[in-house]
C-alpha cells in the first residue's frame, strides 16, 4: 500500500475532522427513493464511515432502503386485512402479501450483507457483542431499585 492510498487511523485528529467535515451521501440521481423510504435511507448510509460509500454500494442502499420500506407497507396492509383470506370460492387461503413480504424479508438480508452494513459488520462478532451486552445489562441493573440512582426507571 502506497503512502497516497494510506487510511489515517479511526482514533486520529485528521480522521477525526475529515470525518466531522464529510457530508451523508445522497441516493443515485437514477434511481427513485420515495419519501417514506428515507429515514430508512438515512439509517443505512449513517452505517458506514460516508467516504467508503461507493457508486454500486449507494444503488444496492438505494434498493434496500426501497426495499425495507415495502417491507413497511405490507406488513401494515396485512395487519389491516389478516393472515387468512377468502378467495373467490369462499376457501380461506394465507394472505398472498405473506410471501411477498417473505421474499422482501430475504432481499433486504442479501443486501444488508453485500454493501456490509449487516449486524456483524457494524457492531463487531457476536462473540464480542455477548460481552457487551452483558455489561449493558450489568449497568442498566446496578440502579434499579436504588434511590440514589439519578436514572429515572419505570414503576411496575
Amino acid at each position: 500500500m502506497t503512502a497516497k492510498n494510506k487510511r489515517n487511523r479511526s482514533d486520529s485528529y485528521n480522521t477525526e475532522g475529515e470525518m466531522a467535515r464529510a457530508k451523508p451521501p445522497e441516493p443515485p440521481q437514477h434511481i427513485e427513493v420515495p419519501d417514506g423510504a428515507m429515514p430508512h435511507w438515512w439509517a443505512i448510509v449513517r452505517a458506514r464511515e460516508y467516504k467508503s460509500w461507493t457508486g454500486p454500494d449507494l444503488e444496492h442502499a438505494a434498493n434496500l432502503a426501497c426495499c425495507l420500506y415495502d417491507c413497511e407497507r405490507l406488513r401494515r396492509d396485512i395487519r389491516v386485512e389478516g393472515d387468512v383470506l377468502e378467495n373467490k370460492r369462499g376457501t380461506p387461503i394465507v394472505n398472498p402479501k405473506h410471501t411477498l413480504l417473505e421474499q422482501l424479508s430475504r432481499r433486504s438480508v442479501a443486501l444488508s450483507r453485500l454493501i456490509h452494513v449487516h449486524a456483524e459488520a457494524t457492531s463487531g462478532k457476536a462473540r464480542d457483542e455477548a460481552e457487551r451486552n452483558k455489561k449493558q445489562r450489568e449497568v442498566s441493573d446496578k440502579g434499579k431499585g436504588s434511590k440514589d440512582s439519578l436514572i429515572a426507571e419505570p414503576m411496575h
